[in-house]
């Protein structure tokens, strides 16, 4: 697939799937995790793995070797549930940096989220809020997405490496089945407002595209090609695995953005694998 190696900060959900995909592909890929008892399943999958933590400095064995890669997945999200989440997360992402500019790391591909764009009702694409611009469209928006859009500046702005930034959508498939986000839950608000999915295997693969394509500085949306609404999506995926679905306030008439993923499709030609959403919730596995 390439002739380069790959570190992937953040063997998580996406992020294992990532380096098994890329393994398979014949990349040599370093991996980290902050769980001693994931190094084992990571050497199994043919990642080699590395204790780190951004705690918020990063810490672990070998730090060093770890940004020995050209290219560095940055696979870190915001933590949940703190007071002080922005400054603990710019800490994290200014530590990380500071690693992959003393090491040989050369170009960063940064996991974002849709989040960075506010609540709008209108079709949202990348040029739309900037990184390090959330005033560039107004409106109600998450906590977490205002920090994000500081830490993706921060990287964009770093002379010592590109940066490509990708905004996913709500993540699902492997074991995130969307029946068992919302099942059983009463009055949930905004029943008519589309959703903003996108597949593990699309996420993988698209990184892999972008990759390939050494799609350097600029931004990605990756989520469906279509938006159903919160109704349809969470009432049948909740049907198929035989829970109780929930139940919607019909008073709440919110919509929401649609995520545009033209940009991706235009300039790289990639074709989303799972571009459908409600075509993938009969079976469990999905």
């Amino acid at each position: 697939m390439t002739n380069t190696d790959v570190s992937i900060l953040g063997c998580g959900w996406l992020g294992r799937a990532l380096g098994q995909h890329l393994v398979e592909h014949d990349v040599r890929v370093r991996g980290s995790t902050t769980t001693p008892e994931k190094v084992e399943a990571l050497q199994r999958d043919g990642i080699e793995p590395y204790l780190l933590t951004l705690d918020p400095g990063l810490s672990g064995d070998d730090v060093t070797s770890f940004f020995a890669s050209p290219v560095l997945m940055l696979n870190v999200p915001p933590p949940r549930g703190r007071d002080d989440i922005r400054s603990w997360h710019l800490r994290q992402i200014d530590a990380v940096r500071s690693a992959a500019a003393e090491g040989a790391v050369r170009w960063v591909l940064f996991a974002s989220s849709t989040s960075v764009y506010p609540n709008v009702e209108q079709r949202v694409a990348e040029a739309d809020v900037p990184p390090g611009e959330p005033d560039a469209l107004s409106g109600p928006r998450r906590s977490t997405g205002r920090v994000l859009l500081e830490a993706e500046a921060r990287l964009m702005d770093d002379p010592a490496f590109d940066t490509t930034i990708v905004r996913f959508g709500g993540l699902y498939g492997d074991d995130r089945h969307p029946g068992r986000f919302l099942a059983g839950r009463s009055d949930v608000g905004r029943p008519e407002a589309p959703v903003n999915l996108i597949h593990q295997d699309d996420c993988v693969s698209l990184l892999r595209t972008l990759i390939e394509q050494d799609c350097r500085d600029d931004v990605y949306n990756a989520c469906a090609d279509a938006h159903p609404t919160r109704r349809e999506v969470y009432t049948r995926s909740a049907k198929v695995l035989g829970l109780e679905p929930p139940s919607f306030d019909d008073t709440d008439a919110t919509m929401g953005k649609i995520v545009d993923n033209q940009k991706v499709k235009d300039q790289c030609g990639y074709q989303f694998r799972h571009p459908d959403p409600l075509a993938d919730l009969e079976a469990p596995g999905t």
